[in-house]
């Protein structure tokens, strides 16, 4: 197992990609603390899974989008946990629209909680991991980070600042042993994905060399690469998982 005796905070960990990843981190024998916005859907079935697995799943709520909630909620956790040796900021939020029509409060919200976020929790979950010498940060950003996306200004900034926090961090952190490095999901089949009209789906699909959309476990089996030993010398670095689609 990858991640035998490891603790892991996931946010975003009710659904599509968050969820698979709290699945995978399980299954490698990894003890996870699952933040979402509220009390899911999938709680009890995690929690059933990491016993199968011989674990244990704790599902953590907290609005990603309010600084104070969020702080006191991941502080309380790292504490239950006796600190963290992986993290995986993956929350996020779309409200899409062309940039002249975007309200502002729209662009808040998503800057709120696809960037802030990350660093509140990054901040509070770095600091314990500095005094252990030990740890894996793992930033959850985006094709549209780095290639950009019309209609999608707000979210495609909010990576694209994920970009730059993951690389500005690790070159603060990895004098103290831990890494800091993201991934960046092409096309991957999931809820939101599957809300995007027809034509536009073809279009993208024929944009990808591998000729499919990715799924969810694609994304989660390279959080594990970058969360294990296997990875013990990368930092720094964005995985582009997009089939091609970024080339």
């Amino acid at each position: 197992m990858l991640l035998s005796g490891k603790k892991a905070l996931v946010t975003g960990s009710s659904r599509g990609i968050g969820k698979e990843i709290v699945r995978t981190f399980l299954k490698e024998g990894c003890e996870v603390w699952g933040l979402c916005s509220k009390p899911s859907a999938s709680r009890d079935e995690l929690a059933a899974y990491a016993q199968e697995c011989g674990s244990a799943f704790h599902e953590i709520c907290a609005d990603a989008g309010n600084a104070e909630s969020l702080s006191g909620v991941v502080k309380a956790a790292l504490s239950e946990a006796g600190g963290f040796d992986i993290l995986v900021n993956n929350a996020g939020i779309t409200r899409d629209g062309l940039s002249f029509r975007m309200k502002k409060e729209d662009w808040d919200a998503v800057i709120a909680v696809n960037l802030t976020s990350v660093f509140i929790v990054s901040q509070i979950v770095s600091g314990d991991m500095i005094k252990k010498r030990a740890g894996s940060i793992i930033n959850m950003t985006s094709i549209v980070g780095l290639h950009g996306q019309g209609g999608q200004v707000n979210y495609s900034a909010s990576k694209a600042g994920l970009i730059g926090l993951t690389k500005s961090l690790a070159k603060e952190v990895g004098s103290r042993g831990v890494r800091v490095n993201a991934i960046a999901p092409g096309f991957i089949d999931t809820d939101m994905t599957r809300a995007v009209n027809e034509d536009a789906r073809r279009v993208w699909l024929e944009g990808i060399p591998l000729k499919r959309a990715g799924v969810p476990s694609d994304i989660a089996n390279a959080a594990l690469f970058l969360a294990s030993d296997l990875s013990a010398y990368i930092t720094a670095q964005v995985l582009g998982v997009d089939g091609g689609m970024g080339a």
